[in-house]
């Protein structure tokens, strides 16, 4: 760790806030949706080229990579921020509210964006490090199995621009403001989906018996899924199916031919992720059998499981104590939603943290959400501290 007085700190930024708010608010007033994030990467990357960054455009879709370069210290970290908004509407007239029908920054990617642009800013000027420092800015982190991180890791982000080790963050409603949760190992869950179509036979709902009905049978696979995780899963370990939507027929008085549902699958380790799998397949077709229907099963792989690697989360566990003491760092529950961050380190080591948004916070994802100003000089703090001590 360098030394304090050689270190970022949180009243480095106190100078900059009004200037990260209203880039916040900017971009919060201009949200694009994944893969059409053209004007928020233009945006991201003249503010570093004008910085002194060597900025890589369009990588993996509208990615942004941006390096700098000080000393001649052979170590390399990267930072990722996402840039993508949501199909939303705004439930609250702010004076920065979104001007995009029906688009808004309801996950707070807008202040992940402002959070790392203040630390690029900042580290440009004070260059108080030794190595090269590798900023992602991401597009497309919600749109799930065309996301950005894997977009950008197909277009060569590792071998364009090699580094080390990889960190990011993601803000955290429920947690008081400023406030860092970490945790070693999964962090976040793995996100498969699994779609079951029941092929039955048809005929007039008044003669039964001549049919095999497929919602009757999809509804008897549904409740026997719901023993899988308190049956087949260690009780210790955490696991989450829930099915989401549940389809067939058109009319009341005919049994139809087919019934589909769709489900969500949530796990934090590999074995379990294989064995929900394995369990979903054999139930879903066995129960099919025993009423002389079919089932075919699609499983989609999603994201896998956000895994900190535990030297890199402790360095980064460290920064942030000492950044802003250890009583306001926090260890991080297990949360059930997933994030494309996985991908990186599914390759690389590294780190994924929360940063509190505020215990009266809007839930993510909701119409009344917005990103807690108050947050912003922490996180972009963190970074600049975190990339100083990592390239000492």
């Amino acid at each position: 760790m360098l030394n304090d007085n050689a270190s970022a700190r949180v009243s480095d930024f106190d100078a900059m806030k009004d200037d990260l708010v209203a880039t916040r608010h900017y971009l919060h007033q201009h949200p694009e949706l994944s893969h059409q994030e053209a004007n928020t990467a233009r945006y991201v990357a003249e503010k570093l080229e004008s910085w002194g960054y060597d900025v890589t455009r369009n990588v993996g879709g509208h990615g942004v990579v941006a390096r700098l370069t000080v000393g001649e210290g052979r170590k390399s970290v990267a930072i990722r921020a996402d840039m993508d908004a949501l199909p939303i509407t705004e439930a609250i007239d702010r004076p920065y509210k979104s001007q995009t029908p029906g688009v808004m920054h309801a996950c707070g990617h807008d202040g992940h964006t402002t959070m790392l642009l203040g630390a690029a800013q900042y580290l440009a000027r004070t260059r108080r490090f030794n190595g090269t420092l590798t900023l992602i800015f991401q597009p497309a982190e919600e749109a799930g199995t065309t996301s950005g991180a894997m977009a950008m890791i197909r277009d060569g982000l590792f071998e364009r621009f090699p580094f080390d080790a990889i960190f990011g963050l993601h803000n955290h409603p429920g947690a008081p403001e400023g406030q860092i949760l970490t945790r070693n190992g999964g962090i976040m869950a793995a996100a498969d989906t699994a779609t079951v179509t029941v092929k039955g036979k048809g005929g007039h709902a008044s003669r039964p018996h001549l049919t095999v009905d497929p919602i009757m049978v999809a509804c008897q696979i549904v409740v026997a899924l719901q023993a899988v995780v308190s049956r087949s899963i260690d009780p210790t370990k955490a696991a989450v199916i829930t099915v989401g939507t549940i389809s067939g027929g058109t009319v009341s008085n005919v049994i139809p031919d087919t019934a589909t549902f769709v489900m969500t699958v949530r796990s934090f380790e590999p074995e379990v992720r294989l064995r929900l799998e394995e369990r979903i397949l054999r139930v879903a077709t066995d129960v099919a059998h025993a009423f002389e229907a079919e089932a075919v099963v699609e499983y989609e792989h999603g994201h896998p499981v956000v895994f900190n690697t535990t030297p890199e989360n402790e360095f980064a566990t460290g920064v942030a104590r000492d950044l802003i003491g250890a009583e306001n760092v926090k260890e991080c529950p297990p949360i059930p939603g997933s994030e494309d961050f996985a991908h990186y380190l599914e390759h690389k080591p590294g780190a994924f943290l929360r940063l509190g948004n505020g215990v009266e916070s809007a839930v993510l994802h909701n119409p009344k959400y917005d990103f807690a100003d108050e947050s912003l000089t922490v996180g972009a703090a963190l970074w600049a501290r975190l990339a100083e001590s990592y390239l000492r």
